[in-house]
């Protein structure tokens, strides 16, 4: 497992990594402000990912972003609305902001267990429908059992398959890779899955689906975001970052927002760059900036 750290010259550091969470904890209160939460509200992907979810659900909450601005004039847009493949098309049907882009989780998400054609396919058939954006969870079977090449092989055919219908379409389509790092245990494991997905082709890389005990960490999103940084030195492409379950208050979408910020610099700080997977934060950045219990989402 040591051999992407070795490539990229990483090493997790428990100590100064600990320490350096210290100091964004210690600051927090100097970094939250309205403008900062308006900020995390458009880096967010508003999500459902409910079993209950129907396309009348998913339409209602469509309809809420459209009329967002009208109601919310003095807010960004979320940045997505994040849904089960199942449901790209219904919310291609009903948004009309253009700016909010649609993703789909997929690839047999959360668990990414089943066949490699069944999981290429459903992220096809996402695009196909209408996802801009594709969340898959890298294949664990193989990456917990030692096989990298098989781990690695997966994203990269997910990745030519989307951008393939993508291109049929005249449009690109933005691919997150979900590490589950509550599962990974170990630093080095998150290093080393950090990198074996932006390898294959991640443009982010994402902390967690929301379905397992253990979601975003601080700790996993600061060796994720140091892996990012070592990455990009070597090779010159920024790839994105997003932490996801877990995500509610505005103290933690700040949280995750320092990191980025102490890490990776300002210039990751922007929707292109940095994502807050995300079910109830919305309501939350909207409470804090009223200063009034708000329901809106």
């Amino acid at each position: 497992m040591t051999d992407y750290l070795k490539k990229y010259g990483y090493a997790p550091d428990k100590v100064a990594i600990d320490r350096g969470l210290d100091m964004v904890a210690a600051n927090l209160d100097n970094v939250i402000s309205p403008q900062v939460l308006k900020d995390c509200f458009s880096m967010m992907d508003l999500t459902s990912l409910k079993t209950e979810d129907t396309a009348e659900s998913i339409a209602k909450l469509t309809e809420k972003v459209n009329a967002f601005g009208k109601n919310f004039p003095e807010y960004p847009m979320p940045a997505s609305i994040c849904v089960y493949p199942n449901f790209a098309g219904t919310v291609k049907s009903v948004k009309t902001v253009p700016e909010v882009h649609i993703t789909a989780v997929a690839a047999c998400f959360p668990t990414s267990q089943s066949f490699l054609e069944v999981k290429v396919r459903e992220c096809e058939l996402a695009v196909e429908n209408g996802a801009d954006e594709i969340d898959i969870v890298l294949a664990l079977n193989s990456f917990l059992a030692g096989d990298l090449d098989a781990a690695s092989a997966e994203i990269r055919a997910v990745r030519e398959a989307i951008d393939r219908v993508a291109a049929s379409q005249g449009r690109t389509v933005h691919l997150k890779v979900i590490l589950e790092t509550g599962l990974l245990l170990k630093h080095e494991l998150i290093a080393s899955a950090s990198f074996l997905a932006m390898e294959a082709g991640a443009d982010f890389i994402k902390t967690s689906t929301g379905k397992v005990s253990v979601n975003a960490t601080p700790a996993a999103a600061y060796v994720m975001c140091e892996c990012i940084a070592a990455y990009y030195k070597s090779t010159g492409r920024k790839v994105g970052f997003k932490p996801a379950g877990g995500i509610s208050t505005s103290m933690d979408a700040v949280s995750y927002y320092s990191i980025v910020s102490a890490i990776l610099g300002k210039e990751w700080l922007n929707k292109d760059l940095f994502r807050l997977g995300v079910s109830r934060l919305a309501n939350s950045i909207l409470s804090d900036v009223e200063q009034r219990t708000v329901s809106y989402f």
